[in-house]
Parts: C-alpha cells; sequence; structure tokens
C-alpha cells in the first residue's frame, strides 16, 4: 500500500475512526513484533513490550503531527520499551529461558537455508546492545526501514550509525563463524566445547573465535562467504505465531489510557464494543483483543510484509525432486494406521562401503521446533529436549569411553503423540567403524583396548555417528547416562540435509554411504525405546515399545 493511504488511515484513527485503528494495529503489529522479537531473541518479556509498544503508539496518536512519519515513530517507540525492559530486568530474570527461540523461529517460519540460515543462528551470539541495533539493521537492509529511521529510533546521528552498524556486523561475522564452525567436525573444537553447557554467550563467543582463528580446519571454508546484508535483501517479516494475542483493552494500563481526556479515551472505549472484525490475518474481538488466526493443519502463513514497503522476492532455492503424491484415503485407512509401530530395528550388519544408500522417500515437512533450540546438548543424564511438529531432526553420537567406557544406558523416547519414524543413517561411518588415523585400525567410536569399549544392550541397533529420524506429533527425548560417558547433541533438520548426508560416501573421504530405513509408509522403522507413555525414569523404556 501506499504512503497516501496510510496518511489516510491515521488520520482517520486519529479521527476516532474504529475499522481505521484496526487497520492500522494490524498492519503494523508485525513490524513491531519482528523488532521486539529479535532485539530479545524471543525472551519471555517479548508479548509484554510488543503490547506494551502498541498501547503507547494507541494512546498517543493523536500527538503525531505528521502521518507520513508515523514508521519512524512507531519504532522509537518499541526501541524505547526495550530499552525500559532492559533496566527493570533483575538478576533473577536475566536466567530466564526464552518462549521461544526468536533465530529458530526465523529459520522455521521463512524457510532459510545455507547462509541465510546461518545469519539467522549467529544472532544469538551477539549482546544485548548489538542484538537491539541489528533488529533494526535487518529490517532496513530487508527493505522495511531507512538509515534515517534507523537513526532516530537508537537515537544517534546517521554518522554515529553508520559506525555502531559496523561494528555489530563484524560481531555477527565472527558469530556466523562460530556457527559455521560447529557445524563442523574439528576434534579440537569438540574438546574445547566438553565444557560448554550450549548456551551461547559473549565469553564463549571470544573462547571460540580465538580457537577459530588459529584453527585451519574451522578458519577454512569450502564456499564463499557471503556478506550478511547481500543475504537480507528482500527477506520479509517473520509472521507473527499462531495464537499470538495483543490486548489493548483490558487491565489497569487500559484503564488509564481510556480515563485520559480527549480523542484515546474515544478510540480505546471503541475497542471495548462487541465486534469481530478480520484484519490482516488477525482477529479484533470484543474486549480489544488481536488474535491471530489460523485454520487447523492449514500450510504454514507466508511471510507478513509491512504495509510501506515493497517486498522484494528471495532467489528461488535450487529445485529438489517432488514429493511422491500422497495416495488417496481408502476404506483401508484402519488397517494402514494399525500397522505403525510393529516395525521396530533390529541388529543389522554395516553395508559395504561402496554400498549407495537407496533412495529416501520425502515426508512432508513444516518444521521441527526444540525446546534445546537449534542445538540440544545434552551431557549427563537426565538431560532431556521435546520435539513438535512434523520435519527431520539430526541426533549426533559422541561415545567418550576414554572418559569413562562401559555400558551404554540408550536415550529414549517419552511422551509420543502421533508418529515418529528411523529414517536414515549417517556421518560417514557407524559407531563401530575405525577412526580416522587410528593406528591398525583398532580403535573405534565405541572404544579401543587402551581405553576400554563401549557395550550396548543385547540387541540394541549400532549407531551411526549421525541417526536421522521424522516427528510427526510431539515427543521427548532423553539422554540416559549411567555407566559409558556419552553425549547426543539434537538438531532440527530437512530431507535435503538427510539426503545430502546419506549419499556423501567414500569418495570424499569417508568410510562408507549412509543408510535409508525409511520406506515411506507407516511400516518403516521406529526407534527401538519409544512409547508414548512418560515414566517417572525414562532409562526404563523397554528395547521394543508399543507404540
Amino acid at each position: 500500500m501506499d504512503s497516501q493511504h496510510w496518511r489516510a488511515v491515521i488520520t482517520a484513527a486519529q479521527a476516532g475512526d474504529r475499522q481505521a485503528l484496526d487497520e492500522l494495529v494490524a498492519g503494523w503489529l508485525p513490524l513491531v513484533y519482528n523488532i521486539v522479537g529479535r532485539a530479545l531473541n524471543g525472551h519471555a518479556d517479548v508479548d509484554d513490550v510488543v503490547q506494551e509498544t502498541m498501547l503507547r503508539a494507541v494512546d498517543n496518536l493523536g500527538s503525531l503531527r505528521d502521518p507520513d512519519s508515523f514508521r519512524s515513530w512507531l519504532v522509537a517507540i518499541a526501541m524505547r520499551q526495550i530499552r525500559d525492559r532492559a533496566r527493570r530486568r533483575t538478576p533473577e530474570r536475566l536466567e530466564e529461558a526464552a518462549a521461544s527461540d526468536f533465530a529458530e523461529l526465523t529459520v522455521l517460519r521463512l524457510q532459510l537455508e545455507g547462509q541465510r540460515r546461518e545469519v539467522a543462528e549467529a544472532v544469538r551470539w551477539l549482546d544485548d546492545e548489538d542484538r537491539q541495533l541489528l533488529s533494526l539493521w535487518w529490517l532496513e537492509v530487508a527493505g522495511e526501514l531507512t538509515r534515517r529511521e534507523l537513526a532516530a529510533a537508537v537515537g544517534i546521528t546517521r554518522q554515529h550509525a553508520a559506525v555502531r552498524v559496523q561494528r555489530m556486523k563484524e560481531r555477527l561475522e565472527t558469530s556466523r563463524g562460530i556457527v559455521r564452525a560447529l557445524d563442523g567436525a574439528c576434534p579440537d573444537l569438540r574438546e574445547l566445547t566438553g565444557r560448554w553447557d550450549g548456551r551461547p554467550d559473549s565469553v564463549w563467543r571470544k573462547r571460540l573465535a580465538r580457537h577459530i582463528r588459529g584453527c585451519a580446519y574451522c578458519g577454512g571454508t569450502r564456499e564463499t562467504v557471503v556478506p550478511a546484508e547481500h543475504l537480507l535483501v528482500g527477506i520479509a517479516l517473520v509472521p507473527l505465531p499462531v495464537g499470538f494475542t495483543l490486548s489493548l483493552a483490558f487491565g489497569g494500563k487500559t484503564a488509564v489510557a481510556a480515563g485520559s481526556a480527549g480523542w484515546s479515551a474515544k478510540l480505546l472505549g471503541a475497542l471495548t464494543k462487541p465486534a469481530v472484525a478480520m484484519t490482516a490475518g488477525a482477529t479484533i474481538v470484543a474486549g480489544g483483543a488481536y488474535v491471530v488466526t489460523q485454520p487447523p493443519h492449514a500450510p504454514p502463513p507466508r511471510a507478513a510484509v509491512t504495509p510501506t514497503a515493497t517486498a522484494t522476492s528471495e532467489p528461488p532455492p535450487s529445485a529438489t525432486p517432488s514429493p511422491s503424491p500422497t495416495p488417496t484415503p481408502s476404506p483401508s485407512a484402519k488397517r494402514k494406521a494399525d500397522l505403525y509401530g510393529t516395525v521396530v530395528d533390529a541388529v543389522d550388519r554395516a553395508p559395504d562401503p561402496d554400498a549407495r544408500p537407496a533412495a529416501l522417500p520425502r515426508r512432508p515437512e513444516t518444521g521441527v521446533t526444540s525446546t534445546g533450540g537449534p542445538k540440544a546438548v545434552m551431557q549427563h543424564r537426565g538431560d532431556s529436549v521435546t520435539l513438535s511438529g512434523r520435519g527431520y531432526v539430526l541426533v549426533r553420537w559422541q561415545i567418550s569411553p576414554h572418559s569413562r567406557p562401559g555400558g551404554v544406558v540408550m536415550p529414549t523416547w517419552t511422551g509420543l503423540k502421533g508418529e515418529l519414524f528411523h529414517v536414515a543413517s549417517g556421518g560417514s561411518r557407524r559407531m563401530d567403524d575405525p577412526l580416522p588415523g587410528a593406528p591398525n585400525g583398532y580403535a573405534t567410536g565405541m572404544g579401543g583396548p587402551d581405553i576400554g569399549y563401549a557395550v550396548l544392550p543385547p540387541g540394541t541397533q549400532q549407531m551411526w555417528q549421525n541417526e536421522y529420524f521424522y516427528v510427526d506429533g510431539t515427543v521427548t527425548l532423553t539422554q540416559n547416562e549411567r555407566g559409558c560417558d556419552y553425549g547426543i547433541a539434537v538438531f532440527p533438520s530437512d530431507w535435503e540435509a538427510v539426503d545430502k548426508d546419506v549419499n556423501t560416501g567414500p569418495a570424499q573421504g569417508a568410510i562408507r554411504y549412509g543408510l535409508v530405513r525409511d520406506t515411506g509408509t507407516d511400516s518403516a522403522p521406529v526407534p527401538q525405546y519409544v512409547t508414548r507413555a512418560t515414566p517417572a525414569d525414562p532409562a526404563t523404556v523397554p528395547q521394543r515399545s508399543r507404540v
């Protein structure tokens, strides 16, 4: 929409037009949500800060003299609320967990891949002040804000803003290098991060950056690194999450605003009248609560676009194999459902190193969210992560018999709602394959004669370095270490990553190609240790569970 239209909408809202106010709030809510969400990286305070920003904008709309400056005025309000929130934080709230990791939300909802995904994940490693500036700079390079508006929102000159942005970009590039290195297989880096709890912070950013600068493996890159601003051009806003509620007419704050003299009382009073109006993917209901709506089983929402900027398209992704058509449901659907969970992995022999894997069936993906973020590192008994959604998940093994050999108490999948399949094994080797560079091949991922061996329970499937699963629902994975020391890292993934991993074979210096387990049907294997129950001790899940 053009600026002339929004000038008319703002003027009408200032005069008390409820429909205009509906349109104004619904149209600009995504911009505020993205600024606050990225600045706070999805902290539990995001909803409160967004609500306070919109409430103050509505309450002070009459003081805005020039409707053309509405966007910069609104962004400045949002930044003030973010800074006020930082000043109000108590030591106890500093450790409060994020409500939903905004970096992960950005990746999933905008379906970012490659270096674009890397930029989004690098945001976690920035300090609060840098994240606040990046929340505006990201929108500047995406075409949603101007440099003048960025500088005004931060309260500095354009020249000072240029210096601040440049320093922030340097730290962002350092953080991108960390994300890239953590996805690699540098043994020295694995040893360094053995003491890391998996939470990005400035101390570990400096430690990891120092390692990367002195490491030929981590410092190198197999592809040209594209500047972040080139990757972000044209990326639209992250859509509001389903169920996001913006209440502008409840509670003491509203009472104070509505009790003030002038037009604000008229506007807020209008919000309390019984009515439902659908605008821009949001619903305003009786009482003035904006609720993002989406029908059940609807496809992922398209990225929202701010009303004052024309979104430029991203380069189209490279072509990938299309999923097979879904068969039309038949009267035998109940029999198909009964088949689920009847095939549990059994012990098998490692395929020949030159044996290529079967084709990997492509299952539908809408994205998987993880309570541990994009990389949950579980190193101790009782560590767990809950996965929700529909898509692929990588579980990467790291067994440490040099620390403590002995029997392995396997991780378990509990509280399953929906379906869970074991679709593929990769990482270029099984854990009982010889380690690269080991003399005479006597040492494997399961140990060696000089340090002892990790021993699996009888009948347990031998793990590969990378194990891939497909989740359609919700399930919790728990690390049950007792005996042999081991760790697992859990990453939401996608079909392309799984297919690439299992097809990386000896030609690239690996030990063997991967193994595809998925049949594409409900008779595909499920993990050996999985249950719909939620036992007090997850380690007690039987090996051949009923799901």
